[in-house]
């Protein structure tokens, strides 16, 4: 499984990288297929440096603040106008019961068709799994004060020389610390975790997000093998981040850079 950072700014896009966005490639012994983790402002178009559009398998969104989903906006044109046709059929998407309605809305559309011609909209409920290709994605509600957010747990089985193997990438998205996130992310080899605040700054803000000090704890509890600190707004001093996390957490470390891949 491989993950390609599409974009990692937190809250709205940075003059170094679109808004959330994270593309996963992993191949069933016949094809590779490509997953979205969220489509925020900007990241449509950083996404075909990567893929063609009509690759996208399926686009799963953690929740509806835009800076996770208001690209599927534009991606709803690429659809629906692209001048040689759309020959791949409507994408599936997976989010929020509200989803389908607040993406018309913001496009100004009837809510009836509203982007139902474009999209199979899918809505998440809360610890049931989703498989598609050779993914499975579960979603686990966490804690941020919107109606549904969810981290997703994406466990991704591929062929090897000695047998088929699994690998467990967990996406936070935008959470303060749960139980449900150390659920999510339990014994994950590879663990995407936003550190939107920073201690002593944002620190007594609860129910939002996490601190890298306690993203760091998280992935403690959690038992993962790697942290991927993600979602810093251009505010963020990402080596203050760092240092916070290392206090929590004495695993393999990094910082989410656009443009950068990694193998789960």
């Amino acid at each position: 499984m491989n993950l390609t950072i599409i974009g990692c700014t937190g809250s709205f896009p940075g003059p170094l990288s679109p808004a959330s966005c994270y593309l996963v490639s992993a191949h069933d012994g016949e094809r590779t297929w490509r997953i979205l983790l969220d489509l925020g402002n900007g990241a449509l178009g950083t996404a075909q440096r990567y893929m063609d559009l009509e690759d996208i398998d399926a686009v799963f969104l953690s929740h509806l603040h835009p800076d996770h989903c208001m690209d599927l906006c534009g991606l709803h044109v690429a659809v629906r106008w692209h001048p040689d046709g759309w020959s791949k059929g409507r994408i599936p998407v997976w989010g929020p019961a509200a989803t389908a309605d607040r993406m018309a809305t913001a496009y100004g559309l009837e809510l009836d068709p509203g982007m139902h011609e474009e999209f199979d909209f899918h809505n998440w409920t809360d610890r049931e799994s989703v498989k598609l290709g050779p993914f499975t994605i579960t979603p686990y509600a966490v804690r941020h004060p919107v109606d549904e957010a969810y981290a997703m747990r994406v466990e991704a089985t591929e062929p090897g020389p000695r047998g088929s193997v699994t690998k467990i990438l967990t996406y936070s998205g935008d959470t303060d610390s749960c139980d449900a996130l150390i659920e999510a992310a339990q014994d994950s080899d590879m663990f995407l975790c936003e550190a939107a605040y920073h201690e002593g700054r944002d620190d007594a803000i609860e129910g939002i997000h996490l601190t890298g000090k306690r993203a760091g704890a998280a992935a403690t509890k959690a038992n993962v093998s790697r942290l991927l600190l993600t979602h810093l707004p251009v505010w963020n001093d990402s080596v203050r981040t760092v240092e916070e996390a290392r206090e929590t957490y004495s695993g393999g470390l990094a910082v989410a850079v656009a443009g950068v891949s990694y193998v789960v």
